[in-house]
């Protein structure tokens, strides 16, 4: 009998993704990348205003040269217990990015960084799948617990699914 070697796939490895606190500079770039999942439904229309008055909220992922991949809004809020919580918005990684780990590395610096605002708990909406979320810990729920005002604020014709993950 002919013994053969298994078969080893190579891949390529996965980038260096370096994520950041945004700045007003990189409005445009968040404003763009946005874009693309705005049209398919997938985001809520944002100006380019409001993400620049919004710049200090969000967090951005770089790898290389590619520049900004990725990004995630982080909102401090009360959740309905009057716990403090973070609403994540506007998660988006680059179309021809994902699948390399940047959605991952923008997951894990959110909730430091929620975890660093003394969050107990993260909500997020999502029209799509949500697996990213999914695997990451969050759970489908938390309406009656999310943050009323934030929860009252999403668009019902939208469909989106309410996602919560405690944190700690």
């Amino acid at each position: 009998m002919l013994e053969t070697a298994p078969t080893r796939i190579e891949r390529p490895p996965l980038p260096v993704v370096a994520v950041r606190a945004a700045g007003g500079e990189d409005a445009a770039q968040v404003h763009r990348l946005s874009r693309t999942f705005v049209r398919t439904g997938a985001l809520r229309d944002r100006t380019l205003a409001e993400l620049a008055r919004r710049a200090p909220d969000f967090l951005v992922a770089e790898v290389g040269c590619d520049g900004l991949v990725g990004c995630v809004g982080l909102r401090s809020r009360s959740d309905a217990r009057g716990q403090k919580a973070v609403v994540l918005d506007n998660f988006c990684v680059a179309p021809g990015r994902q699948g390399c780990g940047i959605g991952s590395a923008l997951l894990e610096a959110a909730f430091r960084e929620a975890g660093a605002r003394g969050a107990a708990r993260v909500f997020t909406a999502t029209v799509g799948s949500g697996l990213l979320f999914l695997r990451y810990g969050f759970a489908d729920g938390g309406e009656q617990e999310a943050p009323p005002a934030w929860r009252a604020g999403l668009d019902p014709a939208r469909g989106a699914r309410i996602l919560v993950r405690a944190l700690g």
